[in-house]
């Protein structure tokens, strides 16, 4: 027979207001409320980090990576904690409602006013993971205190309780706080009902292993949390004027959160007006005709009867199709209807792009492009790819060999399909892995790009100004399915030819009106300038 092994002894019970088995449920209750709030900060960070910095996949990797390492200290240093579970419990949960709810504040401030916000994310990663790493141990500690239950049962339940609630904050966050409340409120939300949650465990639940200054001390720190976090929701909107400013500049006239995105229009009608979209210039009124020109001009050589926009909601692109009077119809497929009812609505917007929603040839489909290009549709003479940079990781599926395999399937014998591909000059690679990837799928290409550029994202925080990390030339890729003839897209042909000022006002001839002779000379892109 062997003998069992010593075992420490089990922590005395507490005297509950309840009995031991409701009290188990409220703290498996509290374990659930806390872990739904845990993953709704870490979410946060994701999204804000995203969307301040950029590359959504490397900011995912850090702020997850970190957190999880922090958790691992947590678990650690909350050894030290267990001598007085419930105090501890109380005060972590506050420290944890207060760093976690004015996260996405403090992230936001330090990017909008600092011009960085990696050191503070790598903050706040650290710091949120270190405070969740120490729940469960407290928390077991909590529910041993309860019910003398075998410790492997208590532990699957902690787990299981964890994991739920980690289910739902998940689920929460993109379909409840991100598009009713946005980053900021949505913590500061999610601070409040996680200090709720745990300091009515402390203070109800286990007051009666308190003691009359302990007890003291916690509902001040709870109250004093509330209150701080009360006062932040209170002036968001202030704040989020303020950041704007300082991020867009003083000419902020829209700004609003749709369901894809947040949108905001600078400038106009007096002075260029910027459209941004998740905090990235996508439209500047200094410079858009060039790349307008440049994208659309070259494809409509040839038959252009029937022409499909994908992306390209704000209309400017649907401006120069219809400057060429053989064209009978435009459908415009964009994923954002708001930016389609910005386009139609705002005074300056609609001049910009010359009311073209206003025209009855086009067509406006609310879809995915990707989706919607999977479901039969009719043949179109010419694609134009107005979609986000090929860089930014959301995009990465509207520039796969299956999405041009899609776009192949609308396009008859002699159709064009026209691809914005990011700088050619800043970012060759990019370029030409989009190039690469348009050759695999099948199409003869043809490389230019336009130079000239004033405006542009950058990663500092004066993004209006266009200056800092800005390119300063857009690149495209001309393709047809094989062959396509005109256009020297023989894919038997070299690789590289120059698209200069001649071939784009050639293709532009049957326009109406036209500003291409304002193009600088465009720019052959060669593999020696790869990186």
């Amino acid at each position: 027979m062997i003998d069992r092994l010593p075992t420490s002894p089990p922590p005395q019970a507490v005297r509950l207001p309840v009995r031991p088995d409701a009290g188990r449920y409220l703290v498996l209750t509290a374990v659930f409320v806390c872990a739904a709030c845990g993953l709704v900060y870490e979410l946060e960070l994701v999204a804000l980090a995203s969307y301040l910095i950029g590359d959504s996949v490397t900011q995912a990797s850090v702020v997850l990576s970190l957190m999880v390492f922090a958790m691992g200290i947590g678990s650690l240093l909350a050894k030290r904690l267990r001598c007085r579970p419930a105090v501890c419990f109380g005060l972590l949960e506050a420290a944890l409602a207060l760093v976690g709810g004015c996260s996405a504040m403090v992230l936001y401030a330090a990017f909008a006013w600092i011009g960085e916000s990696r050191v503070v994310l790598v903050g706040f990663s650290l710091a949120i993971g270190v405070l969740i790493g120490a729940e469960i141990p407290l928390l077991m500690s909590l529910i041993q205190r309860i019910s003398r239950r075998d410790a492997e049962g208590t532990v699957a339940d902690l787990f299981a309780a964890d994991y739920v609630g980690a289910l739902v904050g998940g689920l929460a966050f993109p379909f409840l706080l991100l598009p009713w409340l946005g980053e900021v409120t949505g913590a500061l939300l999610t601070g409040g009902v996680n200090v709720v949650a745990g300091g009515a465990l402390v203070l109800w639940l286990f007051r009666r292993d308190l003691t009359v200054r302990w007890r003291g001390w916690l509902l001040v720190a709870n109250v004093t949390v509330l209150a701080l976090l009360a006062t932040a929701t209170i002036l968001v909107d202030d704040f989020e004027q303020a950041a704007r400013r300082a991020v867009y500049g003083d000419e902020v006239r829209v700004a609003i959160h749709t369901d894809v995105q947040e949108v905001v229009l600078t400038g106009g009608p007096s002075g260029p007006l910027d459209l941004f979209l998740d905090g990235r210039l996508r439209v500047s009124g200094r410079d858009e005709y060039r790349y307008h020109e440049a994208l659309v001009h070259p494809a409509m050589r040839g038959p252009h009867a029937r022409v499909l926009i994908l992306g390209g909601g704000d209309g400017l692109a649907a401006r120069e199709v219809l400057r060429y009077p053989g064209v009978e119809s435009v459908t415009v497929v964009e994923v954002d209807p708001g930016v389609v009812r910005l386009a139609r609505t705002d005074p300056a917007l609609a001049v910009l792009n010359e009311y073209a929603y206003r025209d009855p040839r086009v067509r406006v489909v609310a879809a995915d492009a990707f989706s919607w290009l999977r479901e039969p549709r009719g043949a179109y003479d010419v694609v134009i790819s107005d979609l986000p940079d090929p860089g930014i990781t959301p995009s990465t599926k509207l520039y796969s060999q299956e999405f041009y395999g899609l776009v192949e399937r609308v396009m008859p014998d002699g159709g064009r399909l026209v691809v914005h591909a990011g700088s050619a000059v800043s970012r060759p690679r990019t370029f030409w892995t989009v190039d690469a990837t348009l050759r695999g799928a099948g199409f003869g290409t043809r490389a230019y790009c336009a130079t000239g550029r004033l405006s542009g994202f950058t990663t500092g925080p004066d993004r209006s100004t266009g200056t800092a990390s800005a390119p300063h030339d857009w690149g495209f890729l001309l393709a047809g399915a094989g062959w396509a003839p005109g256009l020297g897209l023989d894919p038997e042909a070299p690789r590289l030819r120059t698209l200069g000022p001649s071939a784009l006002a050639a293709a532009a001839r049957g326009a109406e009106r036209t500003r291409l002779p304002a193009l600088p000379p465009s720019t052959l892109v060669h593999p020696r300038y790869m990186d």
